[in-house]
């Protein structure tokens, strides 16, 4: 039987001067690139984007449930539908978009330069982040939290028998500074093992560099139900962060922010009066709901106020289903719940401003 607190003492020695860093030192600044020189461009992204006949989407590089080529090499994932029911809104065809792979790294700059239109992956919502970089939030579609995994064999049952540990973490992430904080607010000593590519880093921690492995719970379930034994990784019950993913745009073009904003509420809204991929035909015909009707373009004029045609709503069911199909399709595969994110009806978080 392994000591509760001590077990990594003995290695974490070699890096003691690492260890003695992350608990005396402030806590690292964000590595935040400056607004992007071509920000005036910004302003013409939704018409650019109707020109050219194609939404250019980053996504991940890689993270099950999330955003992954298939064996066919098509894009799958929660992210990757949300990118899906863009296009369907913008040109009534989900097929119509690009997926450009980023990484932790140089996500922002791709955002940033033009190099793509919207950026839909695992990026957290912070103060710094909204401010700074020259970007839009567009609104949470996940609400995630920080967490830790480690290997069944290790015996570890919480973070706080973490102390002494080496652990694997990106670089240029909210992760990387939770993880100082939290080792300082703790008294938690640890080494840190920085990869910026998630392949790597997840490679570190099953070749065993690392004792742990820190990122947002659903990135950690996503890795665990990758491998070919996921009982052997125990992502631990400790959640030391609040992590708001949020699809985000560059400044300056609020009907494009709008649009992909609102693609959003319509799939919590759809999901929220039982509009599915199935019967969002049949819910046309059904003028009991006059917000409903509202939403699938059959009454009022809201296409029109974000610039699209009135039917984008049924378009985007249409094509990928509300939320919680979604959620469903991508996410439960992986052994992700609901949880907060459930509709503010089940008591979760997500909850959509009113069509009208």
């Amino acid at each position: 039987m392994m000591m509760p607190s001590g077990r990594f003492l003995t290695r974490a020695m070699a890096g003691a001067a690492i260890l003695a860093t992350a608990l005396a030192a402030p806590a690292p600044a964000q590595q935040a690139p400056q607004p992007a020189p071509a920000a005036a461009a910004a302003s013409n992204t939704f018409d650019a984007v109707r020109a050219r006949g194609t939404l250019i989407c980053g996504v991940n590089t890689g993270l099950a449930g999330f955003a992954q080529p298939d064996s066919q090499g098509v894009w799958r994932g929660f992210d990757v539908d949300y990118c899906r029911a863009y296009a369907a809104a913008i040109f009534g065809d989900p097929t119509k978009v690009r997926f450009v792979p980023t990484t932790a790294q140089n996500r922002f700059t791709a955002l940033q330069s033009g190099e793509v239109d919207v950026l839909s992956r695992n990026t957290t919502w912070t103060l710094s982040r909204d401010t700074s970089l020259g970007f839009d939030f567009t609104g949470t579609n996940f609400f995630d939290g920080q967490g830790f995994m480690v290997k069944a064999s290790t015996g570890v049952k919480t973070a706080k028998e973490l102390d002494g540990a080496t652990i694997c973490v990106q670089p240029g992430t909210t992760t990387e500074q939770n993880l100082t904080d939290w080792a300082r607010a703790t008294r938690i000593r640890f080494t840190p093992v920085v990869i910026e590519r998630l392949e790597e880093v997840v490679q570190a921690y099953l070749a065993g560099r690392c004792d742990a492995y820190t990122t947002d719970v659903s990135g950690l379930a996503a890795t665990r139900s990758a491998q070919q034994r996921p009982a052997d990784h125990v992502i631990l019950p400790d959640v030391i962060s609040k992590e708001p993913l949020s699809p985000l745009v560059r400044q300056g073009d609020p009907r494009f922010a709008d649009v992909i904003k609102w693609v959003h509420y319509m799939l919590l809204s759809a999901e929220e009066f039982g509009i599915t991929q199935a019967n969002v035909q049949q819910m046309l015909q059904n003028d009991a709901r006059p917000e409903v009707q509202r939403m699938l373009g059959r009454g009022g004029d809201l296409g029109r106020m974000l610039g699209l045609d009135n039917a984008w709503g049924a378009n985007v069911i249409r094509a990928i289903g509300n939320y919680a199909e979604i959620f469903e399709r991508n996410l439960k595969p992986i052994g992700l719940q609901r949880g907060p994110n459930a509709l503010w009806t089940a008591g979760g978080l997500q909850y959509s401003p009113p069509f009208r």
